[in-house]
């Protein structure tokens, strides 16, 4: 009954906020209802629709309503601006009066907290009073057109065309209204652009000269280019960090600068680069680093006097105490006394020593005398100890679990940049029974000790710590707990990691290896009803139950991550993409033992297996509010030798779920055209996990942005899993190239994001459209859905809740 009224009066507020865009106004005004473009033939029209001054609200499909518009409209009725505005004017007499009795009481630390708890209340009411509340704010008002606002459009475009060339160009618009609706229609005549036809250097200095000849196939000023006022912006930028990486320390891109001669008969452009003297001096010189200082200030006056003084690969180092390695600190300077000034080398310097998490900051500076530099290296000293708590939520099978963590670090623990870790978690999950238990809170409990050396270990030599500072070299060794708790089993871990990490410059590419990944794992508890299943399984041939015997599992592993043009920056208009390859050997010292292979009577299993998976996706925006986003991840892991066709449980592939083919439940796609056991509640009742070898899944999202922090998306994602040999138990499950093209599970629906930068909680509604477990010709499911049956069957739509993006 409560619910019943509830959703009632969501209706009756959608039904006060949710009118057509044309309620209220007045006459003579007209809403947006589309903005369009004629006569665009080799302009970019993504780029001159980004111009547009007043973009049209976006619509629900077949309504004439808006969402944003309908947040607006009900964050109004809680909104009384004279309220606000007289709370405003308190305040401010309020803070008026604080800093008066401030100037009689200096230092006063109730009236400075005050003061600041009132200043930030201005700063909101300020924000409130000339955007509105958090709805209005969320929402977006009736685009109203405005013919100023259609001008000034219209001298954009026109600029724009101009810059790209199109000197010549004429731009107009049309208004063709309709009731309360209007169209505007802009008009372009591009005419012919101008092409750049001879370009000439103007320099006296033959350094300069020589490096423009040097790289002058990375110019963005070609002959024959069609003009582009970027270019040259571009080409300016590029000079400047050319030479400063070569040495010319006080060279800026204010020396250059280019005229332009036209033909307007030939539509060419003649374009002269000049670069211009320094007024300082007679010309441009290449400047040298004389000297390098590096000096730690001490965190408080107190240490003032405890200077330690040393000199290291001739950097003169200050300390405040005898805390910190010279030799460390001088693996991450990256450019040497006598060396040519190069700016790439002082950016990289101060990113690596940053990365070692020892300073508060780091500060680099420069003192000339004639051509030398002294570079003056300043830091001061992050704090000793460090804790971190953090309290949230996990989501697993459509459900919340809270989780706590806590991280203690000891920093420099060793006085050679070491960092000692301590890592502790506790939380609850939401996890689908592999019985008939339904979906319960599974407990996690996890503590770990770490030591991270900025460097590489063993069996690196002694010189390989200057030789590999530039890469950020850092050593994981790692002991750690991990304790689980299910209905079905409990399940403890212990693990012992030795790992070596490295990036390259500029963050492109980041490596690790794991030399050595052991764990011992024990299943003390299996309940009744799991431990029937399993038997069951071993009696068609499937020796599950292998991965639930007490283990001793250890690999070797790699993974190179590969991320062009800074992806995961969703708020890049730039076009980006990661790949991420991973490849692992598990038990492999058994092959220089003569160890047992699993079988019926084994109590202690051991395993051996190959591991490959890629995982490529990309992002590609389509406009300021559009992009599309793609992923395809492939994996195979193989058993082998001892294993006797059983991979450990954590090693298996899973389909299905909040992050892979989303109209499936969590790890309950396929394997292949394998028909799960059905449950009590219908066709998609699957009651048990579907661990596989294989996994093929791609995934296609077109996102744009609704209203301030609401984001909507529409997906389709197709794949599947499969296992690489016959498994009995699981008729259709083996992967066959003569059918596996038919197994291709499809999954398609829309989603609703909110993404506030710092938190982004996802709503992804999802159907089946292909569902490989059903016989061959009936397949294809989605037209179970209809106006009687919105979902389709029970359980062939699935709601996924998730935080963060899918990908």
């Amino acid at each position: 009954m409560k619910f019943t009224k509830y959703i009632l009066f969501i209706c009756v507020l959608w039904g006060m906020c949710a009118c057509t865009l044309s309620k209220n106004l007045t006459d003579g005004e007209y809403f947006l209802d589309s903005n369009e473009l004629k006569g665009v033939k080799k302009a970019d029209p993504l780029e001159v629709e980004n111009l547009f001054f007043q973009e049209p609200n976006t619509k629900i499909p077949l309504t004439n309503s808006s969402l944003g518009v309908s947040i607006y409209r009900f964050g109004q009725l809680f909104y009384d601006s004279a309220r606000v505005s007289e709370k405003l004017e308190t305040k401010q007499s309020e803070l008026q009066e604080i800093k008066a009795a401030l100037d009689e009481e200096q230092g006063n630390r109730k009236l400075i907290k005050r003061r600041d708890k009132v200043q930030t209340k201005i700063q909101d009411l300020e924000k409130m009073e000339e955007y509105g509340n958090f709805l209005m704010r969320t929402g977006n008002p009736v685009t109203i057109l405005d013919s100023t606002e259609t001008k000034k459009t219209v001298t954009e475009i026109d600029n724009y065309l101009y810059n790209k060339g199109f000197l010549d160009a004429e731009v107009s618009f049309e208004v063709e209204t309709r009731k309360k609706k209007a169209t505007v229609t802009y008009i372009l005549d591009e005419k012919e652009p101008y092409v750049l036809d001879s370009i000439y250097i103007n320099s006296e200095n033959e350094g300069l000269l020589a490096l423009i000849k040097e790289t002058k196939e990375e110019s963005f000023i070609v002959k024959g280019d069609s003009y582009d006022q970027s270019n040259f912006t571009k080409e300016r930028t590029r000079l400047e960090e050319l030479f400063k990486n070569n040495g010319y320390y006080m060279f800026t891109k204010s020396f250059i600068d280019y005229n332009l001669y036209y033909d307007t008969t030939s539509k060419k452009i003649n374009v002269e680069q000049r670069i211009l003297k320094p007024s300082f001096a007679e010309k441009h010189e290449v400047y040298s680093v004389d000297s390098i200082t590096f000096k730690i200030s001490p965190p408080s006056d107190e240490f003032v006097d405890e200077k330690v003084q040393q000199n290291y690969r001739n950097i003169d180092f200050t300390f405040y105490r005898d805390r910190f390695s010279p030799k460390l600190l001088s693996s991450r300077i990256l450019f040497d006394e006598g060396q040519n000034y190069k700016r790439i080398d002082i950016v990289e310097t101060q990113k690596q020593l940053s990365n070692l998490d020892l300073f508060r900051y780091i500060n680099i500076s420069f003192d000339t005398v004639g051509t030398h530099l002294t570079a003056k290296i300043l830091t001061q000293p992050n704090q000793k100890y460090q804790l971190t708590n953090q309290l949230g939520l996990s989501i697993t099978e459509q459900l919340p679990g809270p989780f706590f963590s806590t991280v203690l670090r000891n920093r420099n623990f060793f006085r050679a940049g070491e960092i000692l870790e301590f890592n502790a978690r506790i939380g609850y999950e939401g996890v689908a029974s592999a019985t008939d238990q339904g979906v319960y809170q599974s407990s996690e409990f996890g503590v770990s000790a770490s030591v991270i050396f900025p460097r590489f270990l063993i069996p690196f030599y002694g010189k390989s710590l200057q030789k590999f500072g530039q890469y950020n070299p850092n050593t994981r060794t790692q002991l750690g707990y991990n304790y689980t708790n299910r209905p079905e089993y409990t399940r403890s871990g212990l693990n012992a990691l030795l790992a070596y990490t490295w990036v390259t410059r500029g963050n492109r590419q980041q490596f690790t290896i794991n030399a050595a990944d052991i764990n011992y794992i024990r299943t003390p508890n299996i309940s009744e009803e799991f431990g029937q299943v399993l038997l069951d399984l071993e009696d068609q041939g499937n020796n599950l139950i292998w991965s639930f015997l007490p283990s001793l599992i250890s690999s070797v592993s790699a993974q190179a991550i590969i991320n062009f043009n800074d992806y995961g920056n969703y708020t890049s208009t730039n076009k980006a993409s990661l790949l991420k390859l991973f490849v692992e050997s598990g038990g492999t010292t058994l092959n220089f033992v003569n160890a047992s292979s699993n079988n019926e009577t084994t109590d202690f299993a051991r395993f051996q297996w190959l591991k490959l998976q890629a995982d490529f996706r990309r992002y590609y925006p389509l406009n300021q509010k559009s992009t599309l986003a793609y992923r395809a991840n492939f994996g195979i892991a193989n058993p082998y030798g001892v294993s006797s066709g059983i991979l450990p449980y954590e090693k298996y592939f899973f389909a299905g779920g909040g992050t892979s083919i989303r109209a499936w439940q969590a790890r309950r796609l396929g394997p292949g055209s394998y028909t799960p056991p059905i449950g009590e509640e219908g066709r998609y009742d699957y009651a048990f996990e579907q661990p596989a070898e294989m996994i093929f899944e791609t995934m296609l999202e077109y996102r744009r942005n609704l209203a301030g922090y609401f984001d909507m998306a529409v997906f389709v994602d197709a794949g599947n899993a499969w296992m690489i040999g016959a498994d009995n138990s699981r008729p259709g499950s083996d992967f066959r190239f003569n059918r596996f093209y038919k197994e291709i599970a499809v999954g398609t629906g829309v989603g609703l994001r909110m993404d506030f930068n710092f938190l982004v909680i996802r709503l992804d509604l999802a159907t089946k459209a292909v569902d490989p477990s059903m016989p061959e010709g009936e397949r294809w499911v989605l037209d179970n859905l209809s106006f009687n049956r919105l979902f389709g069957l029970k359980g062939q739509t699935v709601l996924n809740f998730g935080i963060g993006y899918p990908f």
